[in-house]
């Protein structure tokens, strides 16, 4: 077996090379090259100097982590025969996934892998920049680009961004966090003769990007504080900020208790622009319910008990281990599987969990009578203690009703508001065996009225006249058009 020296031949030209470097590839009796689109190469070969190029392996791949595996895999086999020397741009370790690969595949078939060095292009990218890395530097592969990923406030250098194609591509994800005109730099050949920097719109850069493999992408720090408004660490500042010395005297006030009514308050909202079919309505209420979240989370962390990483964590751990059909081995074909896979897991979480006193134990209080009820009546069932069909509920229900129709003809206010709570209950007992919420189908019913009465008061004051002071066969008569406009 052979050994695999890897060199890197910088981002410049032949005279930048390390002598050490030079001579090792004039010494070679094998070289391979993962492209021979490069300058050093170009010189090297008027020197007389031979080598085989991967070029042609891009052609036989979409996807650019095939092309490195099987340029690690023939470079493997080679080896096998004896000696060979794999030179590649800027520095074998960054940002070069062949040499990786060929680390981790060469284990165990007696090839040596010997990193000989190179010059890296990043002294030459923060020369010619003018940046200090220290501020914050992120770097990142152009063909694997991800949003969520990106870190505005720092210094985002982009490499890897070989083609028009790339460069549309990275155009794209930055678009996801950035202004269409936010002005980035489009970096060629850094330290060398031949280096360029063409500041364009970000809307721009696939116009001038071509075909080179020493062309990166720079993008500033964002500092402008509007532009960071979509970015999450930022929020939690703004949080952090209205609880803090400085901030907004009702929240320093707030406890977990003090919010409660508003999270409840917030997701009736939801439900109203899910209603309205109003996107931007929609996002605009979820973006309520979060500050909920991100406010109880703030009171946490200042208490020292949890902050909103620890939500994040435990939210992400239980998606994964309760969606095993997704993140493990298990299957699950339909919605009504991945539902029983869920419950399943949650039981056998339950049952690790300390047994509390009583069925009913642990029930959160809320402001509504309707979700206790429901809640109260759900962990009961989950005892045994359940009607045997909705049948009998149905019937529970009309006895209910005539037990308080008895109590309204004696006039026994107490009684009759007694009679009433077990019709209300009987009716929350309905709603469970048909999966409906008590709470949101009374949300809808209440909705629905307020269009109604909207319309009936709008046509009221078109004729100048107050509600009180208009007929009932007329307001009757206007209630059934709005009933017909609003069915929903």
């Amino acid at each position: 077996m052979g050994t695999i020296s890897v060199v890197g031949l910088g981002a410049g030209n032949l005279a930048q090379l390390p002598l050490g470097i030079y001579r090792a590839l004039k010494k070679a009796n094998r070289i391979y090259v993962r492209t021979d689109n490069h300058p050093v190469l170009v010189e090297l070969a008027e020197e007389g100097l031979a080598f085989t190029s991967f070029d042609a392996v891009y052609e036989q791949h979409s996807e650019f982590e095939d092309v490195y595996k099987e340029i690690a895999t023939r470079l493997l086999e080679e080896a096998k025969q004896g000696d060979v020397l794999y030179a590649v741009p800027g520095h074998p370790f960054v940002a070069e996934r062949t040499v990786q690969l060929l680390q981790k595949q060469a284990q165990g078939t007696g090839v040596t892998i010997d990193v000989l060095g190179g010059a890296s292009f990043l002294d030459n990218m923060y020369t010619a920049l003018a940046i200090d890395p220290i501020e914050g530097c992120q770097i990142v592969d152009g063909t694997a680009l991800r949003a969520e990923e990106l870190q505005i406030r720092h210094h985002l250098i982009i490499v890897q961004v070989y083609d028009t194609l790339i460069a549309s591509e990275v155009k794209l994800t930055l678009m996801e966090k950035l202004p269409d005109d936010y002005e980035v730099s489009i970096v060629t050949a850094a330290g060398t003769p031949e280096q360029s920097i063409l500041r364009v719109p970000l809307f721009e850069l696939d116009h001038y990007v071509k075909t080179n493999n020493l062309t990166a992408v720079y993008v500033p720090p964002v500092i402008e504080d509007q532009l960071l408004h979509r970015d999450f660490s930022y929020l939690r500042g703004v949080i952090a900020t209205l609880r803090g010395p400085e901030g907004c005297p009702w929240d320093q006030k707030q406890t977990h208790q003090s919010l409660k009514r508003y999270l409840l308050e917030e997701a009736f909202e939801v439900f109203e622009a899910i209603d309205e079919e109003d996107d931007s309505h929609l996002a605009e209420e979820l973006g309520d319910v979060l500050l909920q979240v991100l406010l109880h989370a703030q009171i946490g962390e200042e208490q020292g008990y949890f902050n909103v990483d620890d939500v994040i964590g435990a939210l992400t751990e239980k998606m994964i281990r309760r969606h095993p059909h997704v993140f493990g081995g298990a299957k699950a074909e339909t919605a009504g599987e991945a539902l029983q896979t869920w419950r399943q897991i949650k039981a056998q979480e339950q049952e690790e969990q300390p047994k509390p006193k009583s069925a009913l134990d642990g029930l959160a209080e809320t402001n509504s009578m309707l979700v206790d009820a429901a809640a109260l009546q759900k962990r009961a069932a989950k005892t045994g203690f359940e009607w045997a069909n909705v049948e009998e509920v149905w019937e529970k229900l009309f006895e209910e009703i005539e037990e308080f129709k008895v109590e309204a003809a004696k006039s026994s206010k107490s009684k009759m508001e007694k009679e009433y709570g077990d019709i209300l209950l009987a009716a929350v007992s309905l709603a469970r065996f048909y999966d409906l919420s008590p709470e949101i189908a009374l949300h809808r019913s209440l909705t629905t009225f307020k269009k109604r009465f909207l319309y009936v008061e709008q046509k009221a004051q078109e004729k100048g006249q107050a509600i009180a002071d208009i007929e009932m066969r007329e307001l009757d008569r206007w209630w059934n058009e709005a009933k017909g406009k609003f069915s929903e």
